[in-house]
């Protein structure tokens, strides 16, 4: 694996592939070193930190992240497979723009005629395509579908596996699919921690490109190249959800219907009134939504639309 690395991060060059600074050997042990990236890991962003990353700055990562997929597969002067994309290998620089880390288990593209590479299945648990898991087969289309899970971490703030969560919910792909192509259930799959502050155009094509890379049948994934074109306009649509009375109704029906915050009684990030309401009091506890300050009050539309 060591090897590895020293051989494809020698050789390749992209603004989002970490840069490989030098290595060095001493008896058994192996160095490697890595430019610094001063954010460090994505999943440190979205899992270990109590303010929640923006909607922007997610849609950048996954587009930064995206670029470096479709580098190694199609412009790359020989094809490479990652085959480990998750976000513990996702690296921020000081602007959170995304490089590739870790081509311990990148492997050659198949070359010729060959369709797939035939390999021993490694990688991780949650990330890995179903036809590589069960067959060993290796193509390009395998990192699309680890590349629908990282983009669905990044939507639903929820690890890509996660046993703590209640039963139906442990595996974030399949809790997440019935919720992908539906407009008015795709909202549930937002992370809370955002409270209404991403774009509702952005979110829907961001849920569908998921759904898109998830797909069961490998031929209909598309390419990482296609992946980075429908990303490109994301990280700029201003069309925040918490200004959608849609929205805001079905989050006051979601907290309202939950037992600890019936008759006014406090929820994590505010409270609400026996009227349905949101009150903008700060929480006690350790986490402090960035949004509080600015989080509008819904403004009924005669509509009801968006």
């Amino acid at each position: 694996m060591w090897q590895a690395e020293v051989n494809f991060l020698g050789d390749l060059v992209h603004l989002n592939l970490v840069k490989l600074i030098g290595y060095c050997i001493e008896d058994d042990q192996r160095l490697l070193v890595y430019e610094f990236m001063p954010r460090g890991s994505l999943e440190n962003h979205l899992f270990r930190r109590s303010l929640p990353l923006p909607w922007s700055i997610r849609m950048k990562i996954a587009l930064g992240a995206a670029k470096g997929l479709a580098f190694l597969h199609e412009e790359a002067e020989r094809p490479v497979i990652y085959r480990d994309f998750k976000t513990s290998n996702i690296l921020l620089d000081a602007d959170y723009n995304a490089k590739l880390s870790d081509f311990g288990l990148a492997k050659d593209g198949p070359e010729g005629d060959k369709t797939h590479v035939s390999t021993r299945v490694m990688g991780t648990y949650g990330y890995a395509a179903p036809e590589y898991v069960m067959t060993g087969h290796l193509t390009s289309r395998s990192d699309v579908y680890s590349f629908g899970v990282v983009l669905l971490e990044m939507l639903t703030g929820r690890r890509s596996m996660d046993k703590n969560r209640p039963n139906g919910e442990h595996n974030l792909v399949e809790w997440a699919r019935p919720h992908l192509g539906e407009r008015r259930r795709f909202y549930r799959l937002i992370d809370p921690r955002l409270e209404g502050h991403f774009s509702i155009k952005g979110a829907q094509k961001a849920a569908q490109l998921a759904a898109h890379c998830l797909s069961r049948d490998p031929k209909a994934r598309p390419l990482m190249s296609e992946v980075v074109e429908a990303l490109k306009p994301l990280p700029n649509l201003k069309d925040m959800a918490s200004s959608s009375y849609y929205f805001q109704t079905m989050q006051a029906e979601r907290i309202g219907s939950s037992p600890n915050t019936r008759n006014g009684i406090r929820a994590q990030g505010g409270s609400l009134s026996r009227n349905g309401q949101r009150s903008l009091s700060i929480p006690n506890g350790s986490y402090a939504s960035p949004y509080h300050h600015q989080f509008p009050h819904p403004s009924p539309k005669p509509n009801g639309k968006p």
